[in-house]
């Protein structure tokens, strides 16, 4: 068996974890850098501030369009490939942000990082897996969680002391750094026999295009026929799309792993946290500026523990998740979760700093203990040779739902107004975080476990119905 099967050797592990880590990093930082530069780059480009968020908006969409057409390119000629083309895709694009002079030089290059981002994002679980042996997988898993919650601190600090052009140009030599050490330090993994679909591709890219197009024109009060338009459209091609892959060994939508229950509800308690997730942090900071009358500094402070509890403790829940069930300790997490926001809801008018804070960090205890098993349940539910697949959906979970966040947020704040509805937000965030404590609960019953797995006929078959972890 090839060694990569359970996990690399010390210390060639650690390189590759610190590898992986750096690159999921950088993909986190640069999105949490740009929400916050977002007035100086209007600025300094002589633009509107509504144009402005073209910048983060290409970014999403071609992460969104990109993820599972480069997890298939990972299931087919190797993980670590797809891990290298999305580096230096995302560097010379990171360059390119970096030397813009117009905002359609800079969306431009911020679309190109998003599909270097995508390629990174799409096969970095995956690699994740064949880098720790099995019985450690939770504790590999804990650097997407991490690596998420520091992004948007660690981004304020490096802001603070640097102009935005800098911030895109800091990626390139990080990033050349960590394409030399996926060389020499990632698993090798066996390519596949199977051949990519280019029409699936291109229905993917426009089932998700027209989804979040439709998402965000929510958040901006598009007409109201354009809306149900896009979304009529995603449904359509989503439908052909799913008839397209029902017949696929190996397909780029993964429905095969969907037909595995304990993946199904892993998913959509992650698609549930994460809309819960994308409220708070944009409803928070308007409620923190409008209605308590907190700087933009101050409002980033009182944000921070969120990040510090959900970095100490994802790796303890990475640990208990080799040892306990997902279901259990999502549901104690995402309980907490959604006590943490009716508690921020219910804050008297003039709150003291200090009940401010431990509140932030309950919420930021709870996403912690849920996020490393949760998303070990994902991975570990799948396949080996379907991680690709499997970790292209974890992200498209994350993206859809913090989309879904914000647009849920720029619906009630056209109804009530920023401050007074950040409230209301944080509740309907609560409302979300308990439906997703019965989902992952609901990953605890005698129904959701599979059943054994019917015997192939052929060695494709055997890939095919190859039990999960």
């Amino acid at each position: 068996m090839n060694p990569a099967e359970d996990g690399l050797p010390k210390p060639q592990r650690y390189w590759a974890i610190l590898t992986l880590m750096v690159g999921l990093a950088m993909s986190c930082l640069d999105t949490a850098i740009v929400n916050v530069a977002l007035p100086s780059i209007a600025q300094d480009l002589h633009t509107s501030a509504a144009d402005s968020i073209w910048v983060v908006n290409a970014y999403q969409l071609a992460v969104m369009i990109a993820l599972l057409p480069f997890a298939s390119f990972g299931d087919i000629f190797g993980y670590r490939r797809v891990y290298r083309f999305g580096l230096v895709l995302y560097t010379a694009a990171a360059l390119v942000s970096a030397l813009a002079t117009s905002l359609d030089m800079l969306t431009l290059g911020r679309a190109l990082q998003g599909l270097g981002a995508a390629g990174v994002m799409s096969v970095n679980t995956a690699l994740v897996r064949f880098t720790y042996p099995r019985r450690q997988l939770g504790r590999g898993i804990v650097v997407v969680a991490v690596s998420s919650a520091a992004g948007p601190s660690v981004a304020a600090a490096i802001l603070a002391v640097a102009s935005w052009p800098r911030l895109f140009a800091i990626n390139v030599p990080i990033g050349i750094v960590t394409l030399l050490l996926s060389f020499r330090y990632l698993p090798y993994t066996a390519p596949s026999e199977h051949r990519f679909d280019l029409w699936s591709a291109l229905l993917c890219a426009a089932m998700f295009g027209l989804l979040i197009t439709g998402i965000n024109g929510i958040g901006h009060h598009q007409a109201i026929a354009a809306i149900a338009a896009e979304f009529a459209g995603g449904v359509a091609v989503g439908w052909l799309l799913v008839r397209r892959q029902l017949s696929q060994a190996m397909p780029l939508l993964p429905v095969d792993l969907f037909a595995r229950p304990i993946f199904t509800l892993s998913v959509t308690t992650s698609v549930c946290s994460f809309v819960a997730q994308g409220i708070a942090f944009v409803a928070l900071p308007f409620y923190f500026h409008d209605v308590i009358g907190a700087s933009a500094v101050e409002t980033g402070l009182l944000i921070t523990p969120w990040a510090v509890m959900t970095a100490i403790l994802a790796p303890i829940a990475g640990y208990l998740a080799d040892r306990h069930p997902a279901g259990i300790l999502g549901g104690i997490g995402l309980a907490v979760l959604a006590s943490g926001f009716v508690l921020l809801a219910l804050l008297p008018a003039h709150p003291a700093t200090a009940d401010i804070v431990w509140r932030v960090a309950l919420c930021g205890a709870g996403f912690g203990l849920f996020q490393s098993p949760n998303n070990r349940a994902i991975v570990a539910s799948a396949p080996r040779h379907r991680s690709g697949g499997a970790g292209a959906i974890q992200g498209t979970a994350r993206l859809l739902g913090q989309s879904i966040g914000a647009a849920l947020v720029a619906l009630v704040f056209g109804v009530a107004g920023g401050g007074h509805g950040a409230a209301t937000a944080i509740l309907i965030a609560a409302g979300f975080a308990g439906i997703a404590v019965l989902a992952s609960l609901t990953r605890l019953f005698e129904f959701v476990r599979l059943p054994p797995a019917p015997q192939p006929h052929s060695a494709a078959g055997a890939r095919l119905h190859e039990p999960a972890e």
